[in-house]
């Protein structure tokens, strides 16, 4: 392409200050340097984590920053050495990556790549330490190695996936973080036999997911456990066959659903990240078999507690990080699930509004309105 090598101006949401809205500017966007690619980012949308590293509330604060991870793309242009992509590839950018040279890499286990990792508090890339953002000459910062805040950033090539061109972008977008995060926690990691009973703690995007995962699985009993009756109703459409609220009870949730479930449910799956349904999430699965996945992540101070016998009796805990997907070999065929109308995307995209008005998508966040509020980049 005609930019490839040179410096390109575009347009940005920057995040001057925290918690502050978002504020468009036109920012200078260097070339790649080696492995890393450049990117026309043509849809965006907007994650709850996001939101929590522009309230800066409980860590690092970095700003200026260009925030933005869950987006859909084009590679305009590629630094020495990268092979695996070219320009005119279509591409979801992700949060962490996959080098696959180390040992996370090469292991059949393994998602948490060494190099690529996701890195809340670095603002620069990995290769030279500067960011690739300027304004008049002052440096303008990334966030988890992605910044898709602007119609054009700079990654390592490690944390994007190739994916068939003939997906849509504006649809596929949403795939690049919280809804594979969800559906990878079901189908990779707490794998519901068929005709098993799943509890979903937390029903937001993420929780959504998990739930259509274990719809996916054949599932037969799907219950959705939230503080929040109003999401109860739109849960259905995601295979959730009843719902349990915590407050509608005078006894802990773990024993509501082993009283509805003849002694527990089968698999569990924790979206939320408090701790306390963290603990309801391992203690309300059978006996013998039954298998609790974390996928929320908790306060920093957060300590799990439950009796060792809930062990001894045959109960698995498991963790979870971007529902076990390796970015670069298992998002492509994330893709083509949906391709194959296997995995219904549409469903978890609630709003959509054109890029000068993104911060409309903070605000609907803040409450609590849709799933996923698609951003266009198009002019």
């Amino acid at each position: 392409m005609a930019t490839a090598g040179k410096v390109i101006k575009c347009k940005a949401a920057v995040a001057w200050e925290a918690g502050k809205p978002l504020s468009i500017e036109e920012v200078e966007v260097a070339p790649p340097q080696a492995m890393e690619v450049r990117v026309n980012i043509l849809y965006t949308s907007l994650c709850h984590t996001d939101v929590y590293f522009w309230e800066a509330k409980g860590q690092t604060p970095v700003f200026p920053r260009i925030f933005g991870h869950e987006a859909g793309g084009i590679i305009e242009s590629v630094g020495e050495g990268v092979t695996d992509v070219a320009p005119g590839d279509h591409v979801l950018p992700v949060f962490t990556g996959e080098c696959k040279e180390c040992p996370h890499c090469k292991s059949a286990e393994s998602n948490m790549c060494d190099l690529l990792r996701i890195n809340t508090d670095r603002g620069v890339m990995i290769g030279d330490g500067k960011s690739r953002f300027s304004i008049n000459g002052k440096p303008i910062y990334h966030f988890v190695g992605t910044s898709t805040f602007s119609e054009y950033t700079v990654m390592h090539v490690g944390c994007v996936a190739k994916i068939n061109p003939e997906a849509p972008l504006d649809k596929v977008c949403v795939l690049s973080c919280g809804i594979s995060t969800g559906l990878g926690a079901s189908i990779n990691v707490a794998k519901p036999p068929k005709g098993s009973t799943v509890a979903i703690f937390g029903l937001g995007a993420v929780g959504l997911a998990a739930a259509e995962g274990a719809r996916i699985a054949g599932a037969s009993r799907i219950i959705g456990v939230d503080l929040n009756p109003s999401r109860f109703e739109e849960a259905k459409k995601f295979g959730c066959t009843e719902f349990v609220n915590p407050k509608d009870h005078n006894k802990p949730v773990q024993e509501v659903l082993a009283d509805m479930t003849n002694g527990g449910v089968d698999r569990s799956v924790e979206c939320t990240g408090n701790i306390n349904a963290m603990i309801q999430a391992f203690e309300c699965v059978h006996d013998g078999w039954g298998v609790a996945v974390l996928v929320g992540v908790p306060h920093k101070d957060a300590e799990f507690k439950t009796h060792p016998m809930n062990f001894l009796n045959e109960r698995t805990l498991k963790g979870t990080f971007f529902g076990n997907f390796k970015p670069r070999t298992d998002l492509p065929n994330v893709v083509e699930l949906y391709m194959k109308k296997e995995l219904e995307v549409e469903k978890f995209i609630t709003h959509s509004v054109p890029f000068s008005e993104i911060n409309k998508a903070f605000d609907l966040m803040a409450k609590g309105e849709g799933i996923r509020c698609i951003i266009r980049m198009e002019h």
